[in-house]
């Protein structure tokens, strides 16, 4: 009974570890896609994408109206490669809130963005990510945006 208590122990201790260590390894990700999204690097931005990514925004306008648009994510790519280099733009991330469940992941992260150190608007990022082959993807992208509540 003592053997089928500490097998139990350790298997537990096993599933808990990996779970954190495969939540460090999406954190990384979305981090490395937000380097690669400041560097303007559009090849990096589409490796970590799986082919059929799809991508929404929901903004609030000044009246508060709400408002949901898609996008391509080529259209993404090409977007942030044509920015100027004389304009400055950054996205803060605030937190990471990482749920996985097996082959699939959500990510859900807070975030200010600024154009020439400007507050421009904030919101929320939410990443879905499939895992296939042992290599992460992201599926869905969908934000918020709001020039309002913006800390």
């Amino acid at each position: 009974m003592k053997k089928l208590l500490l097998i139990s122990f350790l298997l537990l201790c096993q599933i808990g570890w990996s779970q954190n260590g495969e939540k460090e390894n999406l954190q990384r990700l979305i981090e490395n896609f937000f380097e690669a999204f400041h560097a303007q690097d559009s090849v990096r931005l589409k490796s970590f994408a799986h082919p059929d990514i799809k991508m929404q925004s929901v903004a609030i306008d000044n009246e508060g109206n709400t408002d949901l648009s898609t996008s391509e994510y080529s259209h993404f790519l090409k977007s942030i490669a044509s920015i100027p280099a004389s304009t400055k733009f950054e996205e803060k991330l605030h937190d990471f809130d990482i749920n996985v469940n097996g082959m699939i992941a959500n990510i859900s992260t807070p975030y200010s963005f600024y154009v020439n150190d400007e507050l421009s608007h904030c919101g929320v990022n939410t990443f879905q990510l499939m895992k296939s082959r042992g290599e992460w993807k992201i599926i869905y992208l969908v934000d918020t945006r709001s020039k309002k509540g913006c800390k």
